[in-house]
């Protein structure tokens, strides 16, 4: 079974921002590490419940020749992807993401 991916803003912003930096290391390297990620994301798709959880719901699979990370909630029939991280940054964001999950809608309004 092929489960639904959602990609959520952060998780793309993050996607986008390393893709860049990539590309202007070398142009053709920010779509190389595009399809590195995009791999993982299909083998996550067909087997989400492999990784262990590290924090909370999260779930996490290495992106493979570039040293970055799928942060990922699997639920039921979906996978949220959280987070698209460098692996030696502070694990501090994508871990305020999934607090900020847990907290649910703010009740402000």
């Amino acid at each position: 079974m092929t489960y639904r991916l959602v990609l959520q803003p952060e998780a793309e912003a993050d996607l986008n921002e390393a893709y860049r930096w990539y590309e202007d290391q070398r142009p053709g390297l920010g779509g190389e590490f595009i399809e590195s990620v995009e791999a993982v994301i299909e083998r996550i798709r067909r087997t989400p419940e492999l990784p262990a959880v590290v924090y909370k719901e999260v779930r996490q699979a290495l992106v493979r020749r570039f040293p970055y990370v799928v942060c990922y909630v699997f639920q039921e029939d979906q996978v949220d992807v959280v987070s698209v991280y460098h692996g030696h940054r502070d694990p501090t964001v994508w871990k305020s993401r999934a607090d900020e999950r847990d907290a649910g809608p703010s009740d402000d309004s």
